[in-house]
């Protein structure tokens, strides 16, 4: 892909710098010179790539991204095909006996105060019910290097037995009114470690929709919906990160003070 050779290209340069002394128009009294970035340095030249959002950063096939970080294609559901009809139709009957089960006056979930924490229950029925289901197996994929992990993209690894065709399933939760939200519900991270998929496969996001509890009040899941990820279009969010050990160095601090 022309944007992923693009953006190495630029990348490459700025972290082969990385150990490089660090720059400074004034040095401090006392302190060593440093050495001074020319305009055409390599992050001179990364920083409005990276601002060019809109022509570089945006539309880019997840197919593309997942056979680029792990050589495995996504398939594209097939409805002509017996083993997806087969397996949509057992994914939707778990989606709905989820939905049930969760949505129960005396279910788990009830007691959970924020959305963020009930998205384990719903992967976990969802495990449970489609591996008890004839003629599936589903479990947690496993990494590359043959652990187990539950962050990260896909939480559910489904095998049709009889014809060995693999799918992915991602389940989400969000609220009434915000389908059309622009704020990010997705994110997959190309690493080589903690990459959990393994096979080519169909890829799935199923989302739970919620009405807005009211304190004290009860979650309700009212729909579901089975999106095929083969034509979803991704976006690459460049973020320059640090830590506070990266922050606050002996040699960077420049004032102190303690309370009393």
């Amino acid at each position: 892909m022309r944007w992923l050779v693009a953006f190495f290209v630029l990348v490459l340069p700025v972290i082969c710098r990385a150990a490089a002394p660090a720059v400074e128009s004034e040095p401090r009294p006392g302190a060593p010179a440093r050495a001074t970035v020319s305009s055409n340095s390599p992050v001179d030249q990364l920083i409005p790539w990276l601002l060019n959002e809109d022509r570089e950063l945006r539309g880019i096939a997840f197919s593309e991204v997942i056979f680029d970080a792990t050589g495995k294609r996504v398939l594209a559901f097939n409805p002509q095909n017996e083993a997806d009809r087969r397996v949509v139709k057992q994914i939707s009957a778990a989606c709905d006996e989820t939905m049930k089960r969760l949505n129960a006056p005396d279910s788990v979930i009830q007691n959970v105060g924020r959305i963020n924490e009930v998205s384990s229950h719903f992967e976990n029925t969802l495990r449970d019910l489609l591996s008890s289901t004839s003629g599936l197996s589903c479990d947690s994929p496993p990494t590359i290097e043959g652990k187990v992990q539950r962050a990260g993209y896909p939480d559910l690894r489904i095998v049709d037995l009889a014809s060995r065709r693999v799918f992915y399933l991602d389940p989400k939760l969000y609220a009434v009114g915000s389908r059309n939200s622009s704020f990010r519900t997705f994110y997959f991270e190309p690493k080589t470690a903690t990459n959990k998929v393994g096979d080519d496969a169909v890829h799935f996001i199923v989302g739970f929709e919620h009405e807005r509890r009211e304190k004290n009040g009860r979650w309700k899941f009212t729909r579901w919906d089975l999106v095929d990820l083969s034509h979803f279009k991704v976006k690459l969010k460049a973020e320059f990160q640090g830590s506070n050990y990266d922050i606050y160095r002996a040699e960077a601090i420049v004032a102190s003070g303690k309370g009393d």
